[in-house]
């Protein structure tokens, strides 16, 4: 989460990034972009959604402190909607709670949770949702995955709150020596299947085996990659039958 006040302190914007699984980001960006679109107009805030093939994206939500409140309030309330849609199809006679996962530098986790837990445990009376923040980090990051559970109109309020806490940190380490740069947390790509066959490695798109250009022509570069992206060998013999050794 990032901040810039204006002089005077009276606009305040604010950058809040949470992480996503690829059905909820779809349901935010809606056909054709017209659910996403929809929300950019009547919040006032700028959101963007991270590219990649991966199973989880990170939506970065900008803009001053009105505009964000009201684009989560747009998606807790989207949220909601697709779980009671879900819920008419099924024998489930609960409701689950709505579910966001703000993305927070781990250097401003401990002002969240507070000494012995007091302030996050403050959050969650007040607001009536549940809060957890993961004890670690993001892979590859130095950020944590906070988790806010409830109903929308709890959930808008823990935002609020949360935002607050983040803003006392930042305005009382302004001027102070850095505790060191956050390493955003960036989703990796899932990974793809791989067959060798006839000194050839392949990826599988669909039906189809398509020539994978990193590993032409090196059957060891090929077991190599296998081994790290999937923890499974698959080799193919000439007539193109798979045989799945896994170790």
């Amino acid at each position: 989460m990032e901040s810039k006040v204006s002089e005077g302190g009276l606009n305040v914007t604010l950058t809040i990034r949470l992480l996503m699984h690829g059905k909820e980001v779809g349901s935010i960006i809606g056909k054709k972009g017209e659910t996403v679109k929809k929300m950019r107009e009547e919040s006032g805030a700028r959101i963007n959604i991270s590219e990649g093939n991966c199973p989880e994206r990170i939506v970065t939500i900008t803009g001053p402190t009105d505009a964000i409140f009201k684009a989560f309030a747009m998606i807790a309330y989207k949220f909601e909607e697709d779980i009671i849609n879900s819920m008419s199809n099924s024998t489930a006679t609960s409701k689950p709670p709505v579910t966001l996962r703000l993305v927070v530098p781990a250097s401003q986790c401990g002002s969240l949770i507070g000494k012995g837990g007091s302030k996050i445990k403050e959050i969650r009376e007040s607001t009536g949702a549940q809060v957890q923040v993961a004890g670690d980090m993001l892979p590859n990051s130095t950020e944590r995955a906070v988790t806010i559970s409830g109903t929308p109109d709890a959930i808008i309020q823990c935002v609020k709150q949360i935002c607050v806490v983040m803003l006392e940190v930042q305005s009382v380490t302004v001027g102070s020596p850095p505790k060191g740069a956050t390493i955003p947390y960036r989703p990796k790509p899932a990974s793809t299947p791989v067959i060798f066959a006839g000194g050839q490695a392949y990826t599988i798109q669909g039906q189809y085996a398509i020539p994978h250009p990193d590993f032409c022509g090196s059957r060891a570069l090929c077991e190599k990659y296998v081994h790290s992206m999937t923890g499974v060998v698959r080799q193919a013999n000439v007539t193109g039958s798979l045989n799945m050794n896994y170790f």
